[in-house]
């Protein structure tokens, strides 16, 4: 008797993005009936084209949803001493409500402390150390925007999260750790694998939800992917080796034409062909980098909601 196929469920993150980005115009609308109008600052240091890309978007959204907005541009000269004085008056202005930096900065330029200057209360980007002890302990607070969008997409998607297996490849600050505390909250079974792991297959293999966020094109691979699983891909990486684009994407017209007007396509941490096996995944664009910018707004929103005392996003807490 044949094995029935199991045709994958795409998680479409653009659709899921518009939904959050909805109701967050709503949330601001009723703010704005108290007197209040949450605002955005976005620094934004140099002459960085893609960057320029990313924080235009940005601004474009917070004027669509009635969010503030306000883009400082300091030259790429600027010293970490002066960066510190610019986000300490933008930590004692009333009506901005988050503070984003947009990385990458000049070296010069100490990351590290800059971030950490950024009051917990206004940090849209959820980096802060007091916001990463939030999530850990449950507590109201500002969570890292990509690994939210993760749970969002599980959420609105009705997939079960509760006593599943989870595995989290990568296990960087601002997604791998938090994704994984996010599932934990959620109470999946979790396990965190990253370039040190012995054996990574057996891991992956016993995933009921992988997610992929090492910066590695088509690392998993259909050989380490449990059949029926769903594939969370955070992955997003420009390919510009015809060979590679061949590897990844044969017999794939769309992606060829792509590939030929601009030079490159993208894609994520996991395979393409092991998306065959999966119940559920996302694709690579149009998946979970489609919910970074709504999840930003929400956090916005949550934070200028926090800051007076009006009930909030709150964690999952555990159980």
């Amino acid at each position: 008797m044949e094995e029935m196929k199991i045709t994958p469920r795409i998680l479409n993150g653009i659709a899921i993005a518009e939904e959050i980005k909805a109701e967050v115009a709503v949330d601001v609308q009723a703010l704005v009936a108290q007197g209040i109008t949450p605002g955005l600052a976005v620094i934004l240091v140099g002459e960085v084209p893609a960057s320029q890309i990313y924080v235009r978007s940005k601004i474009k959204t917070c004027g669509e949803l009635g969010i503030f907005s306000e883009m400082l541009t300091p030259s790429e000269s600027i010293t970490t001493t002066e960066m510190l004085a610019l986000v300490d008056k933008l930590n004692a202005r009333d009506d901005i409500d988050g503070i984003l930096i947009q990385l990458p900065l000049p070296r010069h330029v100490n990351t590290k402390r800059l971030l950490e200057a950024v009051s917990p209360n206004k940090d849209v980007d959820g980096f802060h150390p007091v916001n990463a002890g939030r999530l850990q302990s449950g507590q109201p607070g500002l969570a890292p925007c990509t690994p939210a969008g993760i749970m969002e997409i599980l959420r609105r998607s009705d997939l079960p999260v509760a006593g599943q297996n989870a595995v989290v490849v990568g296990r960087s600050d601002i997604v791998g750790k938090p994704a994984a505390m996010m599932l934990l909250n959620a109470s999946a079974t979790v396990t965190v694998c990253h370039s040190k792991t012995e054996d990574l297959p057996k891991f992956t293999l016993a995933a009921d939800i992988l997610v992929a966020a090492m910066g590695r094109p088509g690392f998993v691979t259909a050989e380490m992917v449990k059949p029926g699983a769903t594939l969370i891909d955070v992955g997003i990486n420009r390919i510009t080796d015809p060979a590679e684009v061949e590897e990844f994407f044969p017999n794939d017209p769309e992606r060829a034409a792509t590939f030929a007007k601009r030079g490159s396509v993208v894609v994520g941490d996991i395979h393409p062909a092991a998306f065959a096996k999966a119940g559920a995944y996302t694709p690579v664009p149009g998946g979970v980098g489609a919910l970074t910018i709504a999840m930003l707004m929400r956090n916005t929103v949550t934070a200028a909601k926090l800051r007076r005392g009006i009930a909030g996003e709150v964690f999952q807490e555990k159980r």
